[in-house]
């Protein structure tokens, strides 16, 4: 190109690196700024995913252990002291909630219908806080992988746009629309497009993915905390006096 340009007395135009580190490198600062921003959007998405992917795992492992154990039967003072009251996983936590206002209620001794009553209302009530706190601590970075999978096209988007500007400017101070002119500008617009949405589709698909598994979770929680209101009441019917 430059040998034709020479030849036919032109300016030599000079030449691109198309590849994506060349791409970024002779972008001008909008654009440079553009893919800066969807790159560490891209990286703050994965931390995020990685991060819910791997403790997905072990909270589930926990929580068949945690079922086995409890729908074994063998639920007395010696399961509650081996739960403890900070377990490490989201059934345990809601079963703890409502096992020590139970194991308070024990130490009175004998109680009225309507204390038996209080009882139970009680502990569906610590049982509904437990449930909200463990689908907030599982909703946690849900809010920025929604920002993300919705901003992060649009921003792909005004670099796009920036770098077709860039082009068109250039065809008019060349005075020529040859893809020598054009395709550096057009390959800019391209890339930032690009890391648009290599940041949105992996936000949005395990966007979906994990609030699928929050809408699964709650249910289960709220099932497994129905039968425990129901032992927890037929417990407290035995010990009126």
């Amino acid at each position: 190109m430059e040998l034709f340009a020479l030849a036919a007395g032109l300016p030599a135009l000079p030449d691109h690196d198309m590849s994506f580190l060349g791409l970024f490198l002779q972008a001008g600062i909008v654009v440079k700024a553009v893919m800066a921003i969807l790159a560490i959007m891209s990286i703050l998405s994965w931390i995020i995913i990685c991060e819910k992917l791997v403790s997905s795992g072990a909270k589930t492992k926990r929580a068949r252990q945690f079922e086995e154990a409890f729908w074994s039967g063998k639920i007395d003072d010696s399961f509650d002291a081996k739960v403890g009251d900070h377990p490490a996983d989201a059934q345990a936590r809601v079963y703890a909630a409502m096992a020590r206002e139970w194991r308070e209620a024990k130490r009175e001794g004998r109680i009225s219908a309507p204390e038996a009553n209080a009882l139970t209302e009680r502990a569906e009530r610590l049982g509904r806080a437990a449930i909200d706190r463990e689908i907030s601590r599982s909703e946690g970075g849900l809010a920025t992988l929604a920002i993300i999978a919705s901003a992060s096209p649009f921003i792909g988007l005004f670099g796009t746009v920036w770098g077709i500007m860039t082009s068109f400017r250039a065809i008019g101070m060349a005075g020529d629309a040859n893809m020598a002119v054009v395709a550096p500008g057009i390959a800019e617009a391209l890339f930032a497009t690009a890391l648009g949405l290599l940041a949105a589709i992996p936000a949005v698909m395990f966007y979906n993915k994990f609030s699928a598994d929050i809408g699964k979770l709650t249910d289960r929680l709220e099932t497994f905390s129905q039968q425990l209101i129901v032992r927890v009441s037929r417990r407290a019917m035995e010990r009126v006096s």
